[in-house]
């Protein structure tokens, strides 16, 4: 193997990898701003497999799934508000997680459209608590200056 194959195998292994965790990788987590970041991208793991089970017709699978996407997004929020960071001064990881609740919320919106008209309601708990979980998150990075 050349020497640039390997150093591709080795940036490209640890992005591979941080795609597949799972909620209870993200729960062990130590540090809350990574935390975070594991359990949004579970979340959209989690909205894959959705997919591919109501593609197959697994309701059971659909509906853990989308149970799954709730826990991971309320685990990012409540990690990232127990850092006691300001989202003002400290926005990284806040904006980060801001906008990849919107992409998420973004991808769910476009599966309940594509998914049939009796099946539809599955989605709107999630969707509302991934609503709220943006909306919080954007007002934490966007807010004024405290009076």
């Amino acid at each position: 193997m050349s020497r640039a194959a390997a150093v591709a195998l080795f940036l490209i292994l640890p992005a591979a990898g941080g795609l597949h965790a799972s909620l209870p990788d993200a729960q062990a987590e130590p540090n809350l701003e990574r935390r975070s970041k594991l359990a949004l991208d579970n979340a959209g793991q989690a909205l894959t497999e959705a997919r591919e089970a109501y593609a197959a017709g697994d309701r059971a699978r659909l509906e853990a799934r989308a149970v799954e996407i709730g826990e991971s997004v309320e685990l990012a929020q409540t990690s990232l508000r127990e850092t006691g960071k300001n989202p003002r001064k400290n926005w990284r990881w806040f904006k980060r997680a801001e906008i990849e609740t919107r992409d998420l919320l973004r991808r769910l919106e476009s599966f309940q459209e594509q998914m049939s008209v009796a099946d539809r309601d599955l989605l709107d708990g999630v969707i509302a608590k991934v609503q709220k979980v943006h909306d919080d998150l954007l007002q934490g990075v966007m807010e004024g200056k405290p009076k």
